[in-house]
Order: structure tokens, then C-alpha cells, then sequence
């Protein structure tokens, strides 16, 4: 990931917009800034969230609060919690997708 020329910023994650993203269950709300090809995001994820897909993208996924269950393609599993962060490319075979039972609030950078 490259950054593009960019002045320095700061953001108000609050004052963004909210876009609302349904789950197979629950809900992700989206604050979303776009730098370039470069998409950084607050989400949360409602209480019982499910994403209804598997993603392919890589992203770096820092979890703000809560706790947040990632599931891989192949059966893997992995609980993230508060404090903690995953890092997964575009390439090979990491498709995922996430859940959370409590809700979570996430940092994202893809």
C-alpha cells in the first residue's frame, strides 16, 4: 500500500457520514475516507453481525472495542479482540469474513 500525496489531515471519525451495510444478520456501519486508491474506514458491527460474503481484499483491521470472530475459507477461526489487530493480503487464499456476537468496533485500511 502506497499513499498518495496527501496534505497532513485530521479526521472526525463522528462528524463522517454513515453508510449502513446490511449482514446476512446484523448491521456494519460504515465512516469511510478515501485517499487515492487507499479506503480507510471506522465500522461497527451491531450486536449478532454476520457478513453476508467472503472477502477477498486485503485489509490491516485494528479492533477499537469489542471482540470480533474471523472466520477463514478453509475452517479457521480466530477471536480478535480489543487492542489486537490482523493483516491479510490480496493474494493467496485468506478469504474471510466476519462476526461478532456483542458488537465490535473496528479501525480499517485497505
Amino acid at each position: 500500500m502506497k499513499l498518495p500525496d496527501l496534505p497532513f489531515t485530521v479526521t472526525a471519525w463522528d462528524a463522517l457520514p454513515a453508510t449502513e451495510h446490511p449482514g446476512e444478520t446484523g448491521t456494519a456501519t460504515w465512516r469511510t475516507l478515501n485517499v487515492g486508491d487507499v479506503r480507510i474506514r471506522r465500522v461497527d458491527y451491531s450486536p449478532g453481525y454476520l457478513a453476508d460474503h467472503w472477502c477477498d481484499r486485503g485489509h490491516i483491521l485494528y479492533v477499537l472495542e469489542g471482540e470480533l470472530e474471523t472466520e477463514l475459507r478453509d475452517g479457521r477461526r480466530f477471536t480478535i479482540s480489543a487492542g489486537e489487530s490482523y493483516e491479510v493480503s490480496d493474494f493467496g487464499d485468506a478469504a474471510h469474513r466476519s462476526s461478532t456476537k456483542t458488537g465490535v468496533k473496528l479501525f480499517i485500511v485497505d
